[in-house]
């Protein structure tokens, strides 16, 4: 009998949580297991060097436990580490398991959700830098111009839940306000950072009801389950106990106070550091 292990989930922060809480709606009976370094994050401004460095030693870890998919829910690991991880490490050290990111699906079908060709797209430091949105969604839909703005400052905001005080909403509407100046036809606008779907009724409210505002975890989650659709011997190898697990680097205390916001629910975490 094959061995069977959960999906692992992972992110530099909390913003993982919000994809993971869409993974399990997709796939209730499946197992999963969260690992959030939250003790060495954000990501968002370290180096490509030090992302790849810090995101290998996550998939490993998580390799370790078990899990033969891991699912990279931060925009800034997927930006910087998972094209040289799929290509360099893991035909060396598991070529059997997968690791999959979210800025690929979400390139999928953005080109799908804008009627006039203009999309917007507010991340990190790194994930903007990176350019990947422009060249994936370039491949899937070439005529769609993509309008990039980095919000350094709002994951900070979000997991300080400073975003509800006066000052970080000021600087919330100054962002998105400088992202729609970029080209006045934007229609759809990515959350391409998973932390920002605590934001999305606030962007929502900025922009007004002309602009489709998207959040990656319904994406993620959906372009998952049709993955295990199409690689049943992945999914034969995933177990389904509907269990959940949470590993941090940060403190278990810190991590399930923060982590039981973005979830809705209490969280009772254990710690790993490296």
């Amino acid at each position: 009998m094959k061995i069977q292990g959960p999906i692992g989930v992972f992110d530099s922060g909390y913003g993982g949580l919000t994809v993971l809480k869409e993974l399990t709606k997709q796939l209730p009976d499946h197992d999963f297991i969260y690992f959030g370094d939250n003790a060495r994050a954000p990501y968002g401004n370290r180096s490509f060097d030090v992302v790849y460095e810090f995101t290998l030693e996550a998939v490993k870890f998580l390799f370790n436990q078990g899990c033969p998919l891991v699912i990279l829910a931060c925009n800034t690991a997927s930006a910087k580490a998972l094209r040289t991880i799929q290509q360099k490490d893991l035909p060396l050290m598991a070529p059997n398991n997968r690791v999959l990111g979210v800025i690929r699906p979400s390139a999928e079908v953005l080109g799908e959700l804008t009627k006039s060709g203009h999309v917007g797209v507010i991340g990190t430091t790194g994930t903007i830098a990176s350019d990947s949105y422009p060249i994936e969604l370039h491949k899937f839909a070439p005529n769609t111009e993509v309008h990039q703005h980095a919000c350094p400052i709002w994951v900070p905001l979000i997991e300080n839940q400073l975003h509800l005080h006066s000052a970080g909403r000021q600087f919330i509407q100054e962002d998105i306000a400088l992202l729609m100046a970029k080209n006045k036809a934007i229609d759809t606008i990515l959350l391409a950072c998973t932390h920002y779907p605590v934001l999305h009724a606030q962007i929502e409210a900025l922009v007004g009801p002309g602009v489709n505002v998207i959040p990656q975890g319904p994406i993620v989650a959906k372009k998952l389950k049709a993955y295990l659709q199409a690689h049943p011997e992945m999914e034969a190898r995933l177990s389904k106990k509907a269990d959940l697990a949470f590993f941090s680097s940060e403190s278990t205390a810190v991590f399930n106070e923060k982590a039981a916001y973005f979830l809705g629910r209490e969280v009772t975490a254990k710690h790993h550091s490296f």
